[in-house]
């Protein structure tokens, strides 16, 4: 099997073929690589990260254009940088700002009106200017008898005095359970940072803690998936290389970092009045992102090293914030299920919701929550890479040029791009919506296989294909199309998930179509049709006033646990009540998982 070139973060492999620059490759794969010099390696535009050692060296060019401290990070130009004949495959991480084609963002979610409830206190003080009578401290003179209430830490403290002498001697501090967080000019709002932390994306919303309405926010990639495309990839680079972790650790706080400045120039506030951070994501993310060992999630029985909530100073992660904000995560529920479930379920108001409901949050590790007859159960399902493009010949994630949609008229197919740009690849909805066409109009068999008869059908070489955009559409002159490689990922990764929720419905002994309501949540939740998931048997076959899509509900619920310290007990309780299954010991699943791989909505009759 020929070895890749995987341009990350938008997913796309491509043969590695020896010869040519990546630039080369990555314009003759219609990939949006910015280089304004035209690839003579002048204006350095085309910075990249490589992971692989079948590349040419570092050379003179990027030794002019590059500074010290990028190369030392390993950032290339992709004009300069060959490839060489080899066996592995070769990683190109894009910068944001090297990307032409950026990735469809992550933060759209059903908004719920949240009461505040900040838990932090604002006083404003006023002080006289010090003088030869007056020679008391600066936190004393402002502070008053406060100043022995209230505890400070050093770096808090340290830009007091320039501060009050600027500000006249009027000051706001903000204060949580008697620790102060920051002191900031007058009438400033205390910021809050809220984030869902994703095994492939970010989703960052910068809120008002005095209003509780969001300023700015913003998707961007994990530039972790450079090191790994899912989460037991990552895991097996940690446990082959324990330093690895912090690397993670670090790679995901610089880009946090670089997120946050973009929402604070976005809102034109200061980060410095940041005073309070609510980071969620799934189990592994959550390890990576507190510097927390990950040794035993990627082995069975996949125990973490803490499921409780955690607090601390954000400076001790390194998020260059307010130097006395802190940071909070909600519980994990167990290896797999983790902060951004609970942060899910907080947003869709699962304690508040009567009958039966299946909670969806799709992604490279989907968790699976049902609640029925005042029980609730979750899981976690394997669903890999497949759904963002990995693993499929011309697979690509949400980005501008992406086939999102695939219809069906006057005996053709039909497909719609992101951006209504050329098309370079597809992505997960149109996979999906793919599949279920080809299925409706029997160009497929509910196994998978072909109908070797019908005209759409191509052969050759014994490999059969359809294609879905000619080559004279594309925007590399180059054919896309599904194979039966391509259906069979995107079976094991379904199969997964419908036998997660089959299983589950077992355990609380009622049938999928006793399910009142669906809820969808993730951005790729968002984006499926439901009526191809209904058809390719991803979802359970219910009728489509009972499927809510809620967007990116993990993004939303960090915010209301930001902006309401109530919504924290909940969660606290929440997890107290859920009955944690784990699928990869239990004795049907591979029955169930073997049934839920065909494509067909009725799976169990």
């Amino acid at each position: 099997m020929m070895r890749s070139l995987v341009f990350q973060p938008l997913g796309r492999r491509v043969p590695a073929e020896p010869g040519g620059t990546l630039l080369d490759i990555a314009r003759k794969e219609g990939i949006g690589l910015s280089s304004v010099c035209g690839g003579v390696g002048t204006c350095g535009d085309c910075r990249v990260r490589v992971q692989g050692t079948a590349v040419t060296p570092l050379n003179d060019t990027e030794l002019d254009v590059l500074y010290p401290h990028e190369t030392n990070t390993g950032l290339r130009l992709a004009c300069q940088v060959e490839v060489l004949a080899g066996t592995e495959d070769i990683v190109v991480d894009i910068p944001p700002e090297s990307l032409i084609v950026a990735q469809r963002s992550q933060v759209e979610g059903v908004e719920i009106k949240e009461q505040l409830q900040i838990g932090i206190e604002i006083y404003d003080l006023e002080a006289t200017p010090p003088s030869i009578h007056d020679l008391r401290g600066d936190w004393e003179r402002l502070a008053g008898s406060r100043a022995a209430q209230w505890q400070i830490d050093a770096p808090v403290l340290a830009g007091l005095p320039a501060l009050a002498r600027q500000q006249h001697w009027r000051v706001r501090v903000v204060v949580e359970r008697e620790r102060v967080l920051a002191i900031l000019p007058p009438a400033t709002h205390p910021l809050g940072f809220a984030v869902d932390i994703g095994t492939t994306g970010l989703a960052a919303y910068l809120i008002d803690l005095i209003t509780g309405a969001t300023l700015a926010a913003a998707g961007a990639t994990n530039p972790q998936i450079a090191y790994g495309e899912d989460v037991m990839s990552r895991l097996a680079l940690v446990l082959r290389d324990p330093t690895r972790g912090t690397h993670l650790q670090h790679t995901l706080i610089q880009e946090l970092n670089r997120l946050i400045g973009v929402l604070c120039a976005e809102a034109s506030v200061n980060a410095a009045a940041l005073v309070a951070v609510c980071a969620v994501g799934n189990t592994a993310m959550h390890h990576l992102f507190w510097g927390l060992p990950v040794d035993h999630l990627g082995l069975a029985p996949y125990v973490p090293a803490v499921t409780s909530a955690l607090t601390a100073p954000t400076r001790d992660l390194g998020l260059k914030l307010a130097p006395g904000a802190s940071v909070y995560s909600p519980p994990c529920i167990a290896g797999f299920v983790g902060a951004d479930h609970v942060a899910m379920l907080i947003a869709s108001q699962a304690e508040d919701r009567d009958g039966v409901v299946l909670y969806l949050d799709i992604g490279t590790n989907t968790e699976i929550s049902l609640t029925a007859h005042g029980q609730h159960w979750c899981c976690s399902a394997a669903s890999g890479p497949a759904f963002e493009g990995a693993h499929i010949e011309y697979g690509m994630r949400a980005a501008v040029g992406a086939v999102d949609k695939v219809t069906w008229a006057d005996e053709h197919l039909r497909w719609h791009t992101i951006g209504n740009a050329p098309p370079i690849g597809l992505c997960g909805s149109g996979l999906i919506d793919a599949l279920a066409v080809l299925r409706d109009h029997d160009v497929i068999t509910p196994i998978g296989g072909w109908h070797r008869q019908h005209p759409l059908v191509q052969r050759a070489d014994n490999r059969g294909w359809v294609e879905i955009v000619s080559a004279a559409e594309s925007a590399n002159q180059q054919a896309i199309s599904l194979n039966r490689a391509d259906i069979g990922e995107i079976q094991m990764a379904k199969g997964a998930i419908r036998a997660g929720i089959k299983l589950l419905c077992e355990l609380a002994g009622i049938d999928e179509t006793d399910i009142d309501t669906l809820v969808l949540a993730g951005a790729f939740g968002s984006y499926i049709d439901p009526i191809s998931a209904r058809t390719i048997g991803l979802i359970p076959p219910l009728p489509l006033d009972r499927i809510q899509q809620v967007g990116n509900a993990s993004g939303i619920g960090a915010k209301h646990l930001l902006l309401n310290r109530e919504q924290r007990r909940v969660a606290q309780e929440l997890i107290s009540r859920i009955v944690y299954v784990e699928l990869t010991t239990h004795p049907d699943f591979q029955d169930r998982y073997s049934q839920a791989l065909r494509l067909t909505p009725d799976l169990w009759d």
